[in-house]
């Protein structure tokens, strides 16, 4: 069976999306997915496929973040037809939004080639996206996002959705043994929303009292922004890293091979939780409710707001786990 799976963004979406990418390979051996994804996360399919014999058969690369930029050069119009092509070359025997919005649904979802499956309007992110499908399902928006995918997954191929916990299908792509190096604490310090923000000085005073504890920091970014801070809360502070620019597959082994992670609500946090790791990570802004970091070992430090989560109370978190 050949499907097209629409989920294209953000990071954390497209990490939630893999536990239903699992259970259809468990219930479908024949399966075979291309899945469109936003040109920054093309790596996150390909880690499932490299653990689960190849059932991303093809990832589709969708720059809607980059084009609508500069929607009328010539650049994008020729990636905009390469794109196209791509995504119509074949006819799917089911094609999945898993996304729910109207811009999935119309450059993507209306684009690809054969039964279109998704959410109905009572649950769908956007209403008008069901619009566009042929088959819709209602299922309950109060359960997590991980297992309504699942549950949309399980309708949409016929089968029934396990009851066993979420299998991310990644963990042993970034299992390392013998990692010589000091044990170390990861920061995932940087969200691109204001209101999810921890205070740099909650930060640096946190990691003041982790490296007497004997431990190290290790802090990643993603852009210059993010740099400056990681410098700001690693300035003065021995054993406390700023990392270099890493690729999403090297940020996953770094995760990996953490002690543990404290981090606030972003994509990479939940690619923490897709491979394990404890993680404590700071809500104030959003509910971890029904978008939260889901699976093993997870702990999340909900407040009102952001800055009165206190470094006391993460500390000494982070010790009881230690």
């Amino acid at each position: 069976m050949n499907i097209c799976l629409i989920k294209t963004s953000s990071m954390g979406d497209i990490i939630h999306t893999l536990p239903a990418l699992t259970d259809a390979k468990n219930a479908i051996p024949n399966l075979r997915v291309d899945w469109v994804v936003e040109e920054n996360f093309t790596e996150i399919p390909l880690w499932h496929s490299l653990q689960n014999a190849g059932i991303v058969n093809q990832v589709i690369p969708i720059a809607l973040r980059r084009w609508r930029k500069k929607i009328f050069s010539v650049n994008t119009k020729n990636e905009w037809k390469n794109y196209r092509t791509l995504i119509q070359q074949q006819q799917y025997d089911v094609i999945i939004d898993a996304q729910g919005l109207i811009k999935s649904a119309l450059f993507a979802t209306r684009l690809a080639q054969g039964k279109k499956y998704g959410y109905d309007r009572h649950c769908a992110r956007e209403p008008l996206a069901s619009c566009f499908y042929q088959k819709k399902f209602y299922i309950d928006y109060q359960q997590h996002a991980v297992e309504r995918i699942r549950q949309l997954f399980a309708s949409s191929l016929n089968y029934i959705k396990p009851n066993t916990a979420a299998d991310y299908g990644i963990l042993n792509q970034f299992q390392q043994a013998n990692i010589e190096q000091p044990p170390y604490i990861m920061f995932i310090h940087a969200t691109t929303r204001e209101d999810k923000h921890w205070q740099n000085t909650k930060w640096k005073e946190l990691a003041q009292n982790i490296t007497a504890l004997g431990f190290h920091i290790k802090l990643p970014w993603g852009n210059e922004q993010e740099k400056q801070q990681a410098n700001l809360i690693a300035e003065k502070i021995e054993n406390t890293h700023v990392l270099n620019k890493l690729t999403l597959t090297q940020l996953a082994y770094e995760i990996a091979n953490a002690q543990a992670i404290i981090s606030v609500d972003t994509g990479l946090a939940h690619l923490a939780a897709a491979l394990d790791k404890t993680n404590i990570t700071l809500y104030g802004a959003t509910d971890p409710q029904l978008i939260g970091t889901y699976g093993k070992n997870q702990i999340h430090l909900k407040k009102e707001k952001m800055e009165l989560i206190s470094v006391n109370e993460v500390f000494n978190l982070l010790k009881e786990i230690l």
